[in-house]
């Protein structure tokens, strides 16, 4: 027994010591996200207000924001809606992206901010109360018009820390658009996302003065505007597009790592045309949205409403129907139906119609 014991003990002492475990390097963390007085660390969310203005009450009307500060460094982009108080539908969008991402997960930063124009979103209108259109009031100004103050905020607080920012809209007074990004096509990164957000249409669109897209762009950011659906509505089809096509966007820049795939390649269409009436009377649609349609072939109709004549509505080009009007009372010139040039063969047509112009 004793010899056992010893031998034991041999075999025990000629066991190597466990190895202590090299301390862990610590990689540095990435800093933390300040705006406005607070602080975000990597790898969190936080929602605060940007004050706007006093109300008549005293009370403090503010920008809603939320800053999402990824764990890994990468691209500081934005996004935001209702710039118009009356499209609902980027709300929406923003609402399901915030839910779909998690800070912990994700690299870069996104700054969302649902709701621009909170006076005409309480008001239900597309307007501020002096009834200024505020995607034409950009840069702003500090000690401007309400509009102006608004826009100077949004430029200086949150257009000026981003490389890239996404609009969203809805078509506009009594108007629908099919899911669409306006956008810079001849910029190469540009073209890039535009493809990556896969709308079913992009159009080549131009810079109007006073919008936020011109005003970003002089700033060095570049901007997608997404147009889907009709003011004072929700429409689950432009929705679920633009929510898909912000996270891809987001997995271009690998700020994620997974999207879901788009249905189809984006179509590029370099002009569009608005359709007008020709007479004033009522308007009867013969084409949805999306619909290919060819020169010449009838898009629809306007009658009075006492007789059976009808003065046809004919499709100037060749192309895809990427808006048109939703209240059939129209007057001589109305723009009635949008139609994005695209070929018979599903090129692009080039020609000297009117470029898309800003929302």
């Amino acid at each position: 027994m004793p010899k056992e014991r010893s031998e034991k003990s041999k075999a025990e002492t000629n066991v190597p010591a466990r190895s202590k475990s090299k301390a862990k390097i610590k990689e540095p963390e990435r800093p933390p996200f300040e705006m406005a007085g607070e602080t975000i660390q990597a790898g969190k969310r936080l929602r605060f207000e940007l004050p706007i203005a006093r109300l008549q009450t005293d009370a403090v009307a503010s920008l809603p924001v939320c800053v999402i500060h990824g764990v890994n460094p990468g691209p500081t982009i934005w996004t935001n809606a209702a710039i118009h108080g009356d499209e609902l539908n980027g709300v929406e969008v923003i609402r399901r992206v915030l839910l779909a991402l998690d800070a912990k997960e994700m690299s870069g930063t996104l700054i969302a901010v649902p709701i621009v124009n909170v006076f005409g979103f309480l008001n239900q209108s597309r307007y501020l109360p002096d009834r200024r259109d505020l995607n034409r009031s950009f840069p702003g100004s500090a000690r401007g018009s309400l509009a102006t103050r608004l826009a100077h905020i949004f430029v200086t607080e949150i257009v000026e820390r981003c490389t890239l920012g996404i609009d969203l809209h809805t078509g506009s007074d009594a108007r629908t658009n099919l899911p669409q990004v306006r956008a810079d096509v001849a910029d190469p990164l540009t073209l890039e996302l535009a493809h990556a957000f896969a709308a079913p249409v992009t159009l080549a669109a131009s810079l109007r003065d006073g919008s936020l897209r011109k005003v970003a762009r002089r700033r060095g950011a570049r901007v997608l505007l997404y147009e889907a659906g009709e003011p004072l509505r929700f429409g689950n089809d432009a929705i679920e597009r633009g929510v898909s096509g912000i996270l891809r966007v987001l997995q271009k820049l690998e700020m994620i790592t997974e999207a879901p795939e788009p249905d189809r390649p984006t179509v590029i269409a370099h002009a569009s045309r608005w359709v007008r009436a020709l007479r004033s009377g009522l308007y009867h649609s013969q084409q949805e949205l999306g619909a290919s349609v060819e020169r010449g072939q009838t898009l629809g109709f306007v009658t009075t409403p006492y007789d059976g004549k009808r003065t046809l509505v004919k499709s100037p080009c060749d192309g895809v129907v990427i808006g048109h009007v939703t209240n059939p009372l129209v007057f001589q010139g109305d723009a009635l139906v949008h139609v994005a040039e695209i070929g018979r063969h599903g090129h692009v047509a080039f020609g000297d119609s009117d470029r898309g112009e800003e929302s």
